[in-house]
């Protein structure tokens, strides 16, 4: 891992200059569903980082200072970037809002998962000195903001373990047995950006809306899941 001192930004990955992003940041993995956010729901939006196509706005919403950046596909990714944001640039919550598969027939499609932890055979982890998997942890005050405002939006929310996978393709044979110990769904970010936040003493939440199930085999396209989605973006900004 790289070492860069606090004093230096931008940061390899952030062209934005000090105070540019809010204390709260939210955290698609597509950049053009960061701009999609940034367009149709903040309030005067600027455009901050764009390094590699990675945007990053900054706005208002509802007269409160946030902002939206993309993470990037997959734990190394967003482990960069919160951990910029988190250790340089002053961020102190990180709400992941992106798409999960359901490993439970409790969960429907556009149903949305609040990840409480997120088990993860990501090797990201070892790089901290870890050995073995983990379940990282989310921040509980947000967990339990999430779950409020989840109520008063009329979301359908359940709150529970999450599977942080480092692959989107392949065989295994875990999933039976996250299946058998409760976990709801799959994604492939937050773990990483969990044990960034725990690290820096900040906070962190995925907040994940159902694009597929595992169970049934059942998918949304890709306008099915940009509407779908509005609810998930909705519940994020209203925890800033």
């Amino acid at each position: 891992m790289a070492v860069i001192p606090e004093t230096r930004i931008p940061t390899p990955h952030i062209n934005a200059p000090a105070g540019a992003f809010a204390e709260t940041v939210l955290m698609p993995g597509d950049p053009l569903r960061a701009k999609f956010i940034a367009d149709n729901y903040l309030e005067n939006p600027v455009l901050v980082n764009n390094v590699r196509n990675v945007q990053g706005y900054t706005g208002t919403y509802h007269g409160k200072r946030v902002s939206v950046m993309a993470s990037g596909m997959g734990c190394p990714s967003i482990s960069i970037y919160s951990y910029e944001l988190f250790n340089f640039y002053g961020v102190e919550s990180i709400i992941r809002i992106g798409s999960a598969g359901a490993m439970t027939d409790k969960l429907k499609l556009k149903d949305i998962v609040l990840g409480m932890s997120a088990y993860t055979n990501s090797g990201v982890v070892r790089h901290y000195g870890f050995s073995g998997d983990m379940a990282l942890c989310c921040s509980p005050d947000l967990l339990f903001r999430a779950i409020e405002e989840g109520r008063k939006l009329n979301c359908n929310v359940m709150a529970g373990p999450i599977f942080s996978s480092d692959s989107f393709y392949g065989e295994s044979n875990d999933t039976k047995l996250l299946m058998q110990v409760g976990v709801l769904a799959v994604e492939m970010e937050a773990a990483a950006l969990y044990l960034n936040a725990a690290i820096a003493g900040k906070k962190a939440l995925a907040i994940c809306s159902i694009s597929d199930s595992l169970i049934t085999g059942e998918a949304l396209n890709a306008e099915e899941r940009q509407e779908g989605f509005r609810e998930m973006m909705k519940l994020g900004l209203a925890l800033i």
